[in-house]
């Protein structure tokens, strides 16, 4: 699946879909972690689910395993161990924090990478954030926290809260060098690095700071809740998280990923019962709408440009003036 979505000749709505697959996963996942992370320590909790994703992958994709690191194995564990350690702080700040916050405030502050992203890209991959990336930035934050904070009382930061906004920058910081690392880099190869760069550091950390977990005497619903955290969020949905943030502008794609507090509150009408209340439908648009202003606006700009172009007879712009001209475009 993996290698299948870095082939070039797919097209780009296939790598979208990629990334709405892993939000969906983690949307599903947002009860398993909250019910994890109250039984099993955050940083052994990251320490399992990367390392046995890890292990799974590479056995998976040995023999690519094996080949591109004969041919570049020390670029391949420079970028991974850098992805693996900001991996292990994303999830290990997200893990920590929802000891002492609520699922929807988690949910909410996680998500400002959405925001963070455009800002921060400027600096690590020479991308300054247009119109376009702030305003559907903005209007996708503001439909996730119409939909985390449904049902919920007034908003305050405690120590959590404050934790998991690390969690967002770390997260960005991720999302970014992955982009930057994915050009000559298998990102297969780099994906099952970091898991288990990651999944060390959780154990260091664990068996540093946190009581060890009677791995004898777990509940049984613990190891289903282990195993879905390791196959499911952490091989399938951060794999096609990787593979598609390599085809996809990150400014882009932090915008599908944010779609999984949505798909958290469908499963939860679906599965659990709840009902849907006005603030969720405002969510639902102002995320459909974030992303509409991020895929078709700049579709549209390019469309006036090129047509006005041909009307001129003169050369079309290259790339790296695109954003500016949509920039014009929406003043």
């Amino acid at each position: 699946m993996f290698s299948q979505l870095k082939q070039n000749g797919l097209p780009s709505w296939a790598y979208k879909a990629a990334l709405l697959v892993a939000a969906a996963i983690w949307g599903m996942g947002t009860v398993v972690i909250k019910s994890t992370v109250d039984e099993f320590p955050p940083s052994w909790l990251v320490g399992v689910r990367f390392t046995g994703a890890g292990i799974i992958l590479g056995l998976v994709s040995f023999r690519k395993l094996r080949d591109r690191l004969a041919a570049d194995g020390a670029g391949h564990l420079r970028d991974g161990a850098v992805l693996g350690v900001l991996l292990f702080l994303s999830y290990w700040a997200n893990s920590s924090g929802l000891t002492d916050t609520t699922a929807s405030n988690s949910s909410f502050l996680t998500t400002l990478y959405v925001v963070i992203i455009p800002f921060f890209s400027w600096f690590v991959i020479r991308k300054k954030p247009t119109r376009f990336n702030i305003v559907a930035a903005l209007a996708c934050t503001a439909g996730v926290a119409c939909v985390s904070y449904t049902g919920a009382g007034a908003f305050s930061l405690r120590f959590g809260d404050l934790v998991t906004l690390l969690s967002a920058l770390f997260l960005s910081l991720h999302v970014l060098y992955t982009a930057k690392f994915a050009p000559g880099r298998s990102m297969t190869v780099l994906t099952v690095i970091q898991f288990i760069a990651a999944g060390i550091l959780g154990f260091a950390a664990g068996a540093l700071t946190e009581p060890t977990p009677d791995f004898a005497h777990l509940a049984p619903d613990t190891w289903v809740s282990l195993a879905y955290l390791t196959v499911f969020a952490s091989c399938i949905a951060l794999g096609l998280q990787n593979a598609a943030v390599a085809r996809v502008d990150p400014a882009q794609a932090s915008l599908f990923l944010s779609t999984e507090c949505v798909f958290g509150v469908v499963f939860s009408i679906a599965l659990l019962g709840e009902v849907l209340t006005p603030s969720l439908f405002a969510g639902f648009a102002l995320i459909f709408a974030g992303i509409v202003i991020s895929e078709y606006l700049p579709l549209r700009a390019e469309k006036k440009r090129t047509q006005r172009a041909v009307e001129e007879k003169t050369p079309i712009p290259c790339e790296a003036r695109d954003l500016e001209e949509a920039d014009a475009f929406m003043r």
